[in-house]
């Protein structure tokens, strides 16, 4: 049992899946993480239904929840090229599908609008883009499971508030990722939130150093996580925590920091 379980039982920890078949497991049951299962990669068709139904079986045994964070490298939900745009949506879905067998708390996403790639085609891009996550909703509040929508190379939370406002559902969210405002908006989270304060409905928690993404540990770069844990419980928001540092000794660094800054008491 870990000593901060008190922390862990509320948190995910992004776990790749194809790092679960090779050690990852292991740190997640023995430690009783909850994990973010990440289908990055090609594990969508090399994986079998029967595969993922036996992790998430086992994650059942051990009574853990986890969350799910679909695809997003090559993809464009909003292209314009209708074959790129089929082979963004039939990944995505594939995804979307193991969603009854997994029974996340919620699905991430990264909604995929780039200012210097999209700007001239804005209303193009947007309108096939609202075409893909609606689909893609109706799927999972069918199943009871919010769709995150992640800030990823988009400057400002404009293209985030319009697809939350056209799609008008509570099971579309957004998911402010801490480490992508500073290193790819390069601004901070007071331009994110309160704007999209009614939409949020996870944090994606990791640090680096205003340059790049480097998915450091908590307290490990210059991030203002105690002005956004203030926002947070002043506005009484309780967004999903998942913690995404890419190594597992940033695993425990954000869990230490996690523990001074009295987060979770």
């Amino acid at each position: 049992m870990s000593a901060y379980s008190h922390i862990t039982s509320k948190c995910f920890v992004n776990a790749p899946y194809a790092q679960l078949e090779t050690g990852l497991l292991e740190l997640i049951l023995g430690n009783r993480l909850q994990p973010e299962i990440g289908l990055e990669g090609d594990v969508l068709y090399t994986r079998t239904l029967a595969d993922f139904t036996q992790t998430a079986q086992i994650l059942k045994d051990n009574s853990l929840s986890c969350t799910l964070h679909a695809p997003f490298l090559d993809l464009a939900p909003g292209a314009t090229d209708k074959f790129i745009r089929t082979a963004t949506r039939e990944k995505l879905r594939k995804a979307f599908e193991l969603i009854p067998i997994f029974q996340p708390k919620s699905i991430v996403c990264h909604l995929g609008y780039e200012h210097d790639k999209h700007h001239f085609k804005e209303d193009e891009w947007f309108g096939l883009a609202l075409e893909t996550w609606q689909e893609l909703v109706d799927y999972a509040a069918n199943h009871q499971t919010p769709v995150m929508l992640e800030n990823t190379f988009e400057k400002t939370p404009a293209q985030h508030r319009k697809i939350f406002e056209a799609l008008d559902s509570p099971y579309a969210r957004f998911c402010l990722d801490v480490g992508h405002v500073m290193s790819f908006a390069k601004n901070t989270w007071q331009d994110w939130l309160p704007e999209l304060a009614p939409w949020l409905g996870q944090l994606h928690l990791h640090d680096n150093d205003g340059i790049s993404d480097r998915h450091l540990g908590i307290g490990k770069g210059v991030f203002d996580f105690k002005g956004l844990f203030v926002f947070i419980q002043e506005n009484n928001l309780l967004p999903i925590i998942t913690l995404e540092p890419h190594e597992e000794a940033g695993l425990w660094e954000s869990l230490e920091a996690l523990e001074r800054m009295e987060f979770f008491t």
